[in-house]
């Protein structure tokens, strides 16, 4: 079986509500509308954004990673209003295991609407058709019930708790562990990955 290239490309990948696209320059404004409530980054492992410059330097770093064909996220954009409200993507990336890790942010002006899992499921669906994925990972903050919300509505399931497992914002912390399997992917994978 013949291994993926280096970098998924982030293609053009659409739903009913939602394009998800590579960022811009031009998005640097909407990214800091979400970016800079502390609400947003309060699970993360990233501060909020206390100016738009921050923001200027995430989108720009993003850019350089498709420049680079690294894996990085896509801008969600809201078809009926053309902002980028948020980004999805894979985070890690271990093409010899077909294993990768989801994460994603959103602006709270949309939270509860099922938008996050719309562009989630696109991309794990993307995983598993385009990536030949086996197994596709996310992890959250215990106390971060909307983010398991998601996991669980992309099909992922519960697997344990990662005692201490990172180190930010000053302190270890805690996460949950969720992950979905694609069983075919792993059979066809069987015998015939290098």
């Amino acid at each position: 079986m013949q291994q993926p290239s280096l970098s998924p490309g982030n293609p053009l990948l659409e739903t009913e509500r939602l394009v998800l696209r590579k960022l811009t320059a031009n998005d640097v404004g909407d990214v800091f509308k979400y970016c800079s409530d502390e609400e947003i980054s309060k699970y993360t492992t990233w501060h909020s954004h206390p100016t738009i410059e921050d923001s200027r330097q995430f989108v720009d770093h993003v850019l350089g990673l498709y420049e680079q064909n690294n894996l990085a996220p896509w801008g969600i954009e809201h078809k009926e209003t053309g902002a980028v409200i948020g980004t999805v993507g894979f985070v890690y990336w271990h093409p010899k295991q077909a294993r990768a890790e989801l994460a994603y942010a959103l602006s709270r002006a949309y939270w509860n609407k099922g938008l996050m899992s719309e562009a989630a499921r696109k991309v794990v669906r993307f995983g598993f058709e385009a990536m030949q994925l086996v197994r596709i990972e996310a992890r959250c903050h215990l106390l971060n019930v909307g983010s398991s919300r998601v996991m669980e509505k992309c099909g992922m399931q519960f697997e344990g708790v990662l005692r201490k497992h990172i180190f930010v914002k000053g302190k270890f912390q805690d996460l949950k562990l969720y992950a979905v399997i694609h069983e075919e992917n792993a059979t066809a994978h069987e015998g015939g990955w290098k």
